[in-house]
């Protein structure tokens, strides 16, 4: 069977396919990324829309690529929400492909002032998009998430705005608990030590010094060098505990804290955190808000 580029099957399947009819009485069909907007958007659309989330528990956004399958999901949609600022780089022109032929297709990131966004210089888009580490913005998203929907579906437009209000209030309750937790931790005992540059906006709203042993993309790998560097960091600080994530391979955590042990200092690995993906379907670290108590609890514990 002839194999096609991923713009180009997005071609043919424009051409060769009628246009989705939709009732009155029809669901909106959504296709989401990352586990984060697809929790997101399932809170709010609830039994009004019919999701499906490309990318599941563990699966790295910076490095996902879309199968044939994936692009049929993305055609048939009615409306594709992403997180933008080239945090699905791979997928990036499969959604231009989509704009261009009038499908619905929402970055998140939109909602936000490039002002408040945290800039790079080291990564294609020039911003940090780990932007739900920051819970004040991640309300920002919603409420645009909900107002696109209203938009889309003027008949449900109440419901996604309830179920928007109901969501943030649980974000405000979240909030609360973490500044709570937080205090418990020393000034001098919030630093952050992760696999990748994914915690900025956290390090940011709650007062972490955050590195990061790779950079921004997980697409960027780390060396010798920066294991080094990393490793004098830590005995110098006599930083308690490192972290790895669920979606970046563990060995680069490994080599850090036995380089650190080789400069006389023993570190520990303090846990798995979810960074850019969540926890697996039906868990409690599965839902955005049971990620973040999962984080806190395990970043406190590790560093006190």
């Amino acid at each position: 069977m002839k194999k096609y580029s991923l713009i180009i099957l997005v071609a043919l399947l424009f051409s060769c396919k009628n246009e989705n009819t939709k009732t009155a009485q029809s669901k909106i069909k959504i296709v989401s990324t990352t586990t984060m907007i697809t929790d997101m958007v399932k809170n709010i659309g609830g039994d009004k829309i019919e999701l499906q989330g490309l990318m599941g528990a563990g699966v790295d956004p910076h490095l996902y690529k879309a199968s044939e399958g994936d692009v049929n999901k993305l055609f048939e949609a009615d409306m594709i929400i992403y997180n933008g600022l080239h945090l699905e780089g791979k997928l990036e022109d499969v959604f231009e492909k989509m704009k261009l032929q009038n499908k619905e297709v929402i970055a998140v990131s939109d909602a936000i002032d490039t002002k408040k966004l945290i800039s790079s210089e080291l990564f294609d888009s020039n911003f940090d998009p780990h932007i739900w580490f920051d819970i004040q913005t991640w309300k920002q998203c919603t409420e645009f998430v909900a107002y696109k929907l209203a938009e889309f579906d003027t008949t449900n437009a109440a419901f996604y705005k309830k179920n928007a209000t109901n969501y943030i209030a649980a974000l405000n309750t979240l909030e609360q608990e973490i500044d709570s937790s937080i205090l418990s931790l020393p000034a001098e005992n919030r630093v952050l030590v992760t696999a990748h540059d994914a915690f900025n906006y956290f390090g940011q709203a709650y007062h972490f010094e955050v590195v990061g042993l790779q950079g921004l993309s997980t697409a960027t790998e780390a060396g010798v060098k920066d294991v080094q560097e990393l490793s004098t960091f830590i005995v110098e600080r006599k930083i308690k505990a490192v972290f790895v994530e669920s979606s970046v391979p563990k060995r680069t955590i490994e080599a850090l804290q036995e380089a650190v042990k080789a400069k006389g200092h023993n570190v520990n690995i303090g846990g798995t955190l979810y960074s850019d993906a969540l926890g697996n379907k039906g868990s409690v670290e599965g839902t955005y808000l049971g990620m973040y108590r999962h984080n806190i609890s395990t970043i406190v514990n590790a560093l006190k």
